[in-house]
């Protein structure tokens, strides 16, 4: 058995996938595959065969699923040539969730994708420790309503307050306010108001004792699952 079939990453399939009619069942079930496999990386490369093995298909099918699935823009699709020209890989990206990745791809800067509408906010670089200070000193520059919900769940301190903070703690916070920004600027933003603060500590401790390459995204996704699983 292949890495691949070793997955062990939470999937998630937003309301907008479930309920999109235009979509098969199989193909809401890929989707959710993808977004499995794109944890580790920040994007998913496994090949057609795979997904044909896995559901019992031809490649073709899978083909078919996969670009239906980028036509109604819920993934892109990337494909890595060689020096010749020769198609080497393939990298499927989710599109209505930012991955952070550490190599960032064409498809995603830290820009929101269309179903966010542009605005001055968009001009934030979404950088963990320029969101930070910008939350603490300059509050003009962040969205309103998310700058609510960090007071509500008392995630707004003071600079004096942060001096004092063990660099620990610090980070802590940074990690969290930044992942929350993550959510509030995807598909699932509905779910920001849901959150409460116990909860999310709660997550960030559990999730740190699992080893990820990415514990942001890893963390993310766990929000993500805690609120949408009754969904």
């Amino acid at each position: 058995m292949n890495e691949e079939n070793k997955v062990n990453y939470y999937s998630v399939i937003p309301a907008t996938v479930r309920y999109d009619k235009r979509l098969k069942f199989a193909e809401r079930l890929l989707y959710g595959e993808i977004t499995a496999l794109a944890n580790s990386n920040g994007f998913c490369y496994a090949k057609n065969r795979y997904f044909a093995d896995l559901y019992e298909v031809t490649t073709g099918t899978v083909s078919k699923w996969i670009s239906h699935l980028q036509e109604l823009g819920y993934i892109k699709v990337e494909i890595i040539k060689n020096e010749k020209q020769e198609i080497i890989s393939r990298h499927i990206y989710i599109s209505d969730i930012p991955y952070i990745s550490k190599k960032p791809y064409p498809y995603n800067s830290f820009e929101p994708y269309p179903m966010v509408e542009k605005d001055k906010y968009n001009n934030i670089n979404k950088n963990i420790d320029d969101l930070f200070y910008l939350i603490i000193n300059n509050k003009s520059k962040i969205p309103t309503d998310f700058y609510m919900q960090l007071e509500r769940l008392e995630f707004v301190y003071t600079n004096e307050i942060i001096q004092i903070m063990q660099e620990e703690n610090i980070q802590k916070l940074k990690d969290i306010v930044y992942t929350l920004f993550c959510i509030y600027q995807s598909n699932f933003k509905m779910i920001i108001p849901l959150i409460d603060r116990n909860t999310l500590v709660n997550l960030y401790i559990s999730c740190k004792n699992h080893n990820t390459k990415d514990f942001l995204n890893y963390y993310r996704q766990a929000i993500i699952n805690k609120y949408t699983e009754r969904s």
